[in-house]
This record gives C-alpha cells, structure tokens and sequence, in this order.
C-alpha cells in the first residue's frame, strides 16, 4: 500500500454532523500516512476510546472531541422519557467519564469544565433535548475558539521565523492536533502564506512516530519542504548548523512556563541551548494550568509497554522485558526562548509574564 499522495483537500481531525441527535467524525490518526479514513462515533464509549487509542489526539483536538463526546453521552435521555433533572446528572456524569480517558493534556479538562458549566446554567431549561442543544452549542463555540486562536497563533509566531530557515519540530502540532491550522505548525503554515521560505526538520518522534506519520504528512499536503529525521539525528543536524529555530507545542504549561509535551521535547530543549538556537512553544491560553507553579506536579501518562517492543506490530525487544514508557517529558522554563499565544509572545518565559498574558 502506498502511502496518500498530496492533494488540495482539506482534512479535519474533528466534525460534528447533524444536530443535537447528530454524530462526532474523527479523522483515525493511527492509520496515517497510509490511509485516510473518517470514524462515524454515534457513543460515548467510541468517542472514550479514540481517544485513550490516539485516534484523535493533541491537546486541541482532545478537548474539541470530548466536548462532542458530552452531547453523545446525553442522546439516551432524548428518547428514553428522562426528567431534565435526569438528563443534567447524566451530563455530568459523561465529563467525569471522558475526564479519565487521558491525564496530562489539560485542554481536555478545560473543555469540560466549560460543558459542566452550561448544565450548571441549565436550571430553566425544559427538556433534555433543550440541554443537549445548549451542550452542542457550547460545544461548537469551544470548536470555533480554536479555530480562531490557532490562526492566531501562527500570525504571532511566524514573526519569529525568518526567510530560508531550517526549523526542528517534535510530535505533531498541526491541523490533525487541533480544529484547523495547528499550533506550532500554524506558525509555519502562515510564514509560508506571507511567502518564507522554510525547510522544516521533523523528528520522528519515538515510539509512535507522529512526526514521520503525522507531522511530515501534513507537511507534504501543505507542499512545504520537510526532511524526516530519527530522534537521535536532532543534535548532528543542529550541529551541521541548519537548525535555526525549534518549535514544538504543549499538552500543558505551569504558571511559570514550565512546559509539558511529548516525550524527548525535554531533550531538543537542552540541545537547543547547548548550540544556541531559540527554543519556541506554540500554545493556546487552555494549555495553561495557572494552578501549578512548577512541571514536578504535572501528572505524566504512563502507556503500554508494547508500544515500545512491539510497534506497529512487529516485536523489537525481547519478551519480558522491562520496559518504561512516559508519554510526556517536562521542558523548564528557563530552556524556552518564548511561548506563542493567541494574545501574543511571552518572552522572557517567567511567573509574571505568563500571569499578565493569561490571566
């Protein structure tokens, strides 16, 4: 099977069709590069599982589909009789349930608490599907949001990327991350509408490979020059001097910047430094947990070992053997140059500067 050729069609990771009684289509992200195929999710439970399988992932695009998985999780009440009062604790109850899928991104508790707010709000409504239409209002507005702040991002940060320069990515940060245009790739996405030239150096990304996968194939579609390097190629490349600029994305920020993201951003941040090349964080203000000060209290996703021994399928270590596998790394605050918002650049990276720009 050949991977997708390149084309002009424009994929989204997230959608909602029809209306209160509608379904969530989800772009399956574990098939990329090779196939591209929609997931029709008409429950809880499927929206519950893409997301725990990284069907749908990056912290954006986790949030916008949880929000969704809400208004599915309430469809019973529309024609099983239930009382308004019935449908509410239901809709609670389906955030508690989606707010165990995954730990560390914090966008997806983000979105919920916006969804638990309006059944707070929903003392006069009158009828369950009243509810489920104000959920999937709500739900299309945190969708829109992001839509908005992604293309925001990318004005903000492609004025830290100059003309014919090579740029180092990690994981994926684009459109299948988010609702549209992406986070860090937003940034490139827009220098490349205001006519830079950037050649973009993507990692891999181990053990799941959204760099190679994801990354590069987004990329590809966009015509924007990409080369696939392993994870462990990042400090030659950036020795050989055509690394110019890092910018990576977030699952979540501290108030002091202290910035939590796939696992080996840790490790590009500190060869970032070593050769003196400004390290970028693209983000949404949703990222941010203003409630933690320091990334020693961010809570790190431990996955299955057989990601790691054997991926996609193929077995590489040996059997029973111990294996480690965080999800996500901690970058410090003092190793990132900035962190691109919607609202605008924060630099110097500090308690202060993060507080007056997200608060």
């Amino acid at each position: 099977m050949n991977a997708i050729e390149p084309t002009t069609q424009r994929v989204f990771s997230v959608q909602w069709s029809g209306d209160a009684d509608g379904y969530l289509d989800l772009l399956d992200q574990t098939l990329l590069p090779m196939e591209l195929k929609l997931l029709a999710l008409h429950t809880i439970e499927e929206v519950f599982e893409a997301i725990v399988m990284l069907r749908v992932r990056g912290a954006p695009a986790i949030g916008i589909a949880a929000a969704y998985g809400v208004v599915l999780g309430l469809q019973k009440c529309l024609s099983n009789g239930n009382s308004v009062g019935e449908a509410r604790e239901v809709s609670v109850k389906a955030c508690e349930y989606l707010a165990t899928s995954r730990p560390t991104a914090v966008n997806l508790f983000w979105a919920l608490d916006r969804m638990k707010a309006v059944v707070a709000r929903s003392t006069n409504i009158a009828s369950p599907l009243d509810l489920a239409q104000a959920l999937l209002r709500e739900a299309r507005l945190i969708h829109d949001d992001d839509r908005r702040t992604c293309h925001a991002i990318g004005d903000y940060g492609a004025e830290l990327l100059e003309d014919n320069s090579g740029v180092l990515t990690h994981c994926n940060t684009g459109g299948l991350a988010t609702s549209e245009y992406g986070t860090a790739l937003a940034a490139i996405f827009t220098a490349q509408d205001q006519g830079k030239n950037i050649h973009v150096f993507a990692d891999e990304t181990r053990p799941l490979l959204q760099g190679s996968r994801l990354t590069a194939w987004e990329l590809q579609q966009r015509g924007v020059r990409c080369t696939v390097i392993c994870d462990s190629m990042a400090a030659q490349v950036m020795r050989e001097g055509r690394i110019q600029a890092v910018i990576v994305g977030a699952d979540r920020i501290t108030a002091r910047g202290d910035t939590a993201n796939k696992i080996g951003t840790y490790g590009v941040a500190v060869l970032a430094k070593h050769h003196n090349i400004p390290f970028y964080v693209a983000a949404p203000r949703s990222t941010f947990d203003l409630s933690l000060i320091s990334g020693d209290a961010i809570q790190i996703e431990q996955r299955k070992a057989d990601e790691i021994t054997r991926g996609f399928g193929r077995q590489t270590a040996p059997s029973g053997i111990d294996v480690y596998n965080p999800a996500f790394d901690v970058t410090p605050a003092e190793l990132i140059s900035a962190i691109i918002t919607e609202r605008g650049i924060i630099s110097p990276v500090c308690e202060e500067r993060v507080r007056a720009m997200v608060e």
